[in-house]
């Protein structure tokens, strides 16, 4: 279906896509860190709803073509958990609000990255919403086991330029640093997501707005512990951003989660891997079925 907007949501307007059967099992797919929705590729959304599943990609509050937020943040007060524009308890809500518009009651949760901790925050906060989770590049909140490289900090903290062929090469470059070292990325395909990226609009504010929620965020340790959600956990071995320890955090706080370990990826979601995370997402869906 064509991008739409569901207005009014937890009080964001949120625009989003949806693929595949719409009697299918929703599946919801949450990105991270001011990544648009077009960064779970259409091959890819394809893919998933070629399996069966109502596949759901949106826009998070202050990117993309959904809502801005506003307001100012300082990262370091973040990290010392004072006061944010908004919180990862707002971005769950939003999801959780976005399905209850949809007419979904409960999705299989994927989500990467920054889109991994609210997932997880989705499952703690809704869990009745929540059918599965696949949490991939993602981690706990515990920042004793998050040890990014400097490389990837510098990358992560660099703003975005203002002008389209500035942003299209600090694009390549973010890649070329963060991506996956046995699986590099077509050029033209990431030339063609940095245009189509940048043309649906940066939100340069809201990248630190969303990356402050994130920095303010308690370790979710203990209330993973309760869950009691059919989960998987992705990780790349080689992810210089977020490290793979995360991933193995992530499946030992959450009771009968699995761990997969693909040697060689980053911190990207590389085409050739494609149909194995469809694998794994529909392996822990059916996991799901069996449990209901």
């Amino acid at each position: 279906m064509p991008e739409q907007f569901a207005e009014g949501v937890n009080g964001v307007d949120v625009c989003y896509e949806t693929f595949g059967p719409p009697d299918g099992e929703p599946l919801l797919l949450i990105m991270g860190l001011s990544a648009p929705m077009i960064w779970w590729d259409d091959e890819f959304c394809q893919l998933l709803a070629e399996r069966g599943f109502h596949t759901i990609r949106f826009d998070n509050r202050d990117c993309g073509r959904s809502s801005s937020i506003g307001g100012a943040v300082s990262l370091p007060a973040a990290y010392l958990g004072r006061k944010t524009a908004y919180s990862l308890d707002d971005m769950s809500d939003d999801t959780a609000e976005l399905l209850t518009r949809l007419g979904v009651a409960s999705a299989h949760v994927v989500g990467a990255s920054l889109g991994g901790m609210i997932g997880q925050v989705m499952a703690i906060r809704h869990p009745d919403r929540v059918r599965s989770l696949t949490s991939i590049m993602s981690h706990t909140g515990n920042r004793l086991v998050w040890r990014p490289h400097h490389k990837a900090v510098t990358t992560l903290l660099t703003a975005p330029p203002r002008d389209r062929d500035s942003y299209i090469a600090h694009h390549l470059r973010m890649a070329s640093v963060i991506g996956s070292p046995a699986y590099p990325a077509d050029e033209k395909r990431l030339r063609t997501r940095a245009e189509r990226t940048f043309d649906r609009g940066l939100n340069r504010a809201g990248t630190a707005r969303q990356l402050a929620a994130a920095l303010a965020a308690q370790d979710r340790t203990p209330q993973l512990k309760r869950l009691r959600v059919p989960t998987s956990a992705i990780h790349g071995a080689d992810d210089l951003l977020i490290n793979v320890g995360c991933g193995l955090a992530t499946v030992r706080a959450i009771p009968g989660a699995e761990l997969h370990v693909i040697n060689g990826m980053g911190h990207d979601l590389p085409e050739p891997l494609w149909p194995r995370f469809a694998d794994m997402i529909e392996q822990t869906a059916r996991r799901a079925t069996a449990v209901a």
